[in-house]
């Protein structure tokens, strides 16, 4: 009887949860599609291989045991070259013999090599490898890019929450002129983000409050860092992303179908925000990406 029961109550509840529109369906499930596509291709992030951190002077870059930048083995010579820091800028200097592109120029002489910070980095080509240059609190890393990645190779999919329309929300935002709120990262850094204002929504029959921040000072959309009660067991217990179009009219579209896991869920060679303590949710957000490390 007790079974009977539960059943009948699970039957109730699945009736009430409205089947999205087909047409916001496909429009969600091809977002989801190109998603996992940007994931797996050549240049994203399951093909991150590595991240070193330079010290001043010059760094070796090779596959030779004990290069400050170690490279996969048999993919580059043992001793292809050095990255030189001197102030804070890069200097990319190639054993004799050895071929390589920088900026997609081939690389015939000493060339400076542009960080991430302030616009797009330089990219180094050598064989199969990509190598960029980020800066993070003045400090300055090779981020490592393989095609042949472990990570890219045993990739098997992303998990999703069923497409849930009520999920998509009208919050009202309010704004806030010259304000900056403390995002930290997995380094343990904490850097000063602007904050253009805060969001109030309803979801689940109760109000809640994100504050998001701008990537740059020239963004055309709002970046959300939150961290909700779904948070370690169906999702990345770091917390998820979500992207919104700027506010129009005093209002923006929080639609949590899209949020999804940050970097950090796919390589531990990334240096992801988390959030701040202004954007931890108590209630569960069942709604967008799973935690990819999840068994499916």
């Amino acid at each position: 009887m007790m079974a009977t029961a539960r059943a009948l109550g699970l039957l109730v509840a699945a009736a009430g949860a409205a089947a999205p529109d087909p047409a916001y369906r496909a429009q969600i499930e091809d977002w989801r599609r190109q998603r996992e596509e940007r994931l797996k291709a050549d240049g994203g992030w399951l093909s991150v291989a590595g991240l070193y951190w330079l010290e001043a002077g010059a760094n070796s870059v090779g596959t030779a045991t004990g290069s400050a930048v170690l490279l996969p083995a048999g993919s580059a010579p043992p001793r292809a070259g050095v990255i030189e820091l001197a102030g804070g800028r890069a200097l990319v200097r190639l054993e004799p013999g050895v071929q390589a592109t920088l900026a997609g120029a081939p690389l015939t002489g000493p060339a400076p090599m542009r960080t991430d910070h302030g616009g797009a980095p330089d990219e180094l080509a050598l064989g199969r490898l990509r190598m960029t240059l980020i800066e993070r609190s003045g400090r300055v890393g090779v981020r490592l890019k393989d095609p042949e990645s472990p990570q890219r190779k045993a990739f098997s999919g992303l998990r999703w929450y069923p497409v849930r329309e009520d999920h998509r929300v009208t919050a009202r935002f309010t704004a806030t002129t010259g304000k900056t709120i403390p995002i930290p990262n997995v380094l343990g850094q904490v850097n000063e983000m602007a904050s253009p204002g805060y969001v109030v929504f309803t979801l689940g029959g109760r109000e809640h409050r994100l504050e998001p921040v701008l990537e740059d000072p020239e963004a055309d959309e709002l970046f959300f860092i939150f961290r909700d009660a779904t948070a370690g067991t169906d999702t990345y217990p770091a917390g998820r992303f979500l992207y919104t179009p700027m506010p129009k009219d005093g209002q923006v579209v929080l639609d949590f179908n899209k949020a999804y896991s940050p970097p950090c869920a796919f390589t531990r060679f990334a240096t992801c925000p988390l959030p701040p303590k202004e954007n931890r949710l108590a209630t569960r957000v069942e709604a967008g990406e799973k935690d990819p490390r999840l068994l499916h």
